[in-house]
């Protein structure tokens, strides 16, 4: 071997110990993102009075008081409740509406698409709050349309029920539709030919290999319920539903403060979880669930006969009215009401003038918010991409782990991770060595990071596995350090995957209600807060007001960044086109300098 390519591989070695220690960097910051917190609510359990503020040091016995306090043992029971009803009837309604998708073609797909992508999107607080306003005693549906019973149905168990099923089942219906988009024709032909039926044939043939599809959407369902804070916050002034997320809440900011009980109820709230997710793998098992083979097509939708079209076309515009437009609309109508009866609407722009012009608590909260949610998208984003880097190009030796830390926060609520950043900040010794970080916006912005590196990750590992490992390990050998490789192999590959990511932390950040109303510091205001405490002062129309504005701020801010690109390589093809023009033009004068040269 030449001394060239010796100093070569020697180079490459040394550059691999760098991305190993890139590796160790990666798995420490999410260990105190994610682990330590946790780890804080799980030794709350076997010594609640670690943290201090609190006189319970009664060990694990403390356990089992949640079983004696019938507030807390009501929100035990009405998590489990609600969990289980939303998981089985979110998960049939959502495989429902996919298999009618896959299957049939009719105009109002496309319309049930965005309906469900908007409403994963959609915080789950301002869907709860629409349907206050379109429900309540006062709402549009008794005054407007006269429908006495509504508040009784709509703000009962069952109708709890509906308004969740109505919220989660987009879980089930992306994740089952992307399932269904490959079929497996050979099987299918073969089970027709045997004399199945159509039925029988979904039922022993593309049922029994879509299971880990069914699977993953019901624990993204009962994960997304459980866990969430927002509805029964929106919903409380109205409606008395205590919940474990809720629960928590009131232990934080009852008196006196019980961090103990908030670490046993959030022990309990990951409990379940966990418990739901050794389920799932229970019934999934060791069994094989690959089909793709020379006899799998992708699926096309075929139009239906006449009759059955127009009943798909009106099943896809009234779920899409249900699911967005009545709680959506109903905020908008409510935001231009000066009574917090709709039987005595009155059309006004008072509720406007206050919240942009006379309060400036409103325009103070969107700030704080907008600079949380950047910083923690950008914080998020590079942390986020070392993640993707290390799954996808390195031989760490605990990368493994690295991606079981960068799920984990996907499946903790957001309560129970901003009780557990209670626990691990509010020390004292962390203030005498100078990081002070309970009380203050940063703590939000570290939460912030923690619960949106789940989703940053998986959408830059995605963008990340479609580029070949050669092509860098290439560039390692030339001579081409990390950063090199970033700037000129991965990120230009990766920009539109990069914006996406950003943009759905960001908007996470924005309206995450659980971080925001557990963390926010004294005096701070931000948006998500402002608006829920809006509605539970029972200030309907100035909280709308609050909702449409802030809201429609922050969706054109995402809209905007979305079409940067757009008009940025319009602009580098405007410039490369008058670039061309003026090379044109000097090529043009150049030749006719030189053939008067010639003719003279």
């Amino acid at each position: 071997m030449s001394p060239r390519n010796s100093g070569k591989l020697r180079s490459a070695a040394h550059r691999g110990q760098a991305e190993g220690a890139i590796g160790w960097i990666v798995l420490s910051v999410l260990a105190v993102l994610i682990i330590l917190p946790l780890g804080s609510v799980l030794l709350q359990i076997v010594s609640p009075g670690f943290f201090g503020n609190t006189e319970k040091a009664d060990g694990m016995s403390l356990l089992f008081e949640v079983f004696e306090k019938p507030l807390w043992y009501k929100a035990l029971g009405n998590s489990m409740s609600l969990g289980i009803w939303t998981t089985f009837f979110g998960t049939a309604f959502g495989a429902f509406l996919a298999n009618f998708r896959v299957k049939w073609e009719f105009k109002t797909a496309k319309l049930l698409d965005i309906a469900a992508w908007i409403l994963m999107i959609m915080p789950s607080f301002i869907i709860a709050q629409g349907w206050v306003y379109f429900a309540s005693g006062n709402g549009i549906a008794r005054s407007w349309l006269h429908w006495n019973n509504i508040n009784s149905l709509v703000f009962s168990f069952p109708g709890l029920v509906f308004i969740m099923v109505l919220n989660k089942f987009p879980f089930a219906y992306v994740t089952i539709k992307a399932a269904l988009e490959w079929k497996p024709e050979r099987l299918s032909l073969a089970a027709r030919m045997n004399g199945a039926s159509p039925w029988e044939e979904w039922k022993t043939v593309q049922a029994p290999l879509c299971i880990p599809a069914y699977c993953s959407a019901a624990i993204l369902i009962f994960m997304d319920t459980i866990g969430d804070f927002g509805l029964p916050a929106a919903i409380s002034g109205v409606y008395r539903f205590p919940t474990l997320p809720y629960a928590i809440y009131t232990a934080l900011y009852s008196s006196p403060i019980r961090l103990d009980m908030a670490g046993v109820l959030s022990f309990y709230l990951v409990l379940i979880i966990i418990a739901a997710m050794i389920v799932q793998y229970r019934i999934i098992g060791k069994k094989r669930y690959d089909f793709f083979d020379t006899g799998t097509v992708k699926a096309v939708p075929v139009r239906p006969a006449f009759g059955v079209g127009i009943i798909l076309d009106f099943l896809g515009a009234f779920l899409a009215f249900i699911t967005l437009f009545v709680p959506l609309g109903s905020t908008v109508v409510m935001s231009f009401s000066d009574s917090i009866s709709v039987a005595n609407f009155s059309f006004t722009l008072k509720n406007y003038e206050k919240v942009i012009v006379d309060s400036k608590e409103l325009l103070n909260g969107l700030e704080h918010s907008l600079m949380i949610a950047f910083a923690a998208a950008i914080i998020g984003l590079v942390l986020g991409f070392f993640v993707s880097y290390v799954l996808n190009y390195s031989d760490f030796v605990l990368k493994r782990v690295i991606d079981v830390l960068s799920l984990v926060a996907l499946a903790v609520p957001g309560v129970v991770l901003g009780i557990g950043y209670i626990f691990v900040w509010n020390q004292r010794w962390i203030e005498s060595v100078g990081l002070k970080m309970y009380g203050t916006p940063r703590i939000i912005v570290l939460a912030s990071v923690a619960a949106a590196i789940p989703v940053i990750t998986r959408v830059l590992t995605g963008g990340m596995a479609k580029i070949p490992r050669p092509i860098l390990f290439a560039a390692r050998l030339s001579g081409a350090g990390l950063i090199t490789r970033v700037r000129t192999i991965l990120w230009p590959l990766l920009k539109a995957t990069v914006l996406s990511a950003f943009l759905s932390a960001f908007g996470g950040s924005v309206f995450n209600l659980a971080i925001n109303t557990i963390l926010y510091p004294p005096n701070y205001q931000t948006l998500p807060v402002y608006i829920s405490k809006g509605v539970e002062n029972l200030k309907f129309g100035y909280s709308a007001a609050a909702t449409v504005f802030g809201g429609g701020i922050v969706v054109l801010l995402i809209l905007l960044m979305e079409l940067l690109p757009l008009y940025s390589q319009l602009f580098q093809r405007r410039r490369a086109a008058g670039s061309v023009v003026k090379l044109f033009r000097g090529q043009k004068e150049n030749k006719r300098v030189t053939m008067k040269v010639q003719n003279s």
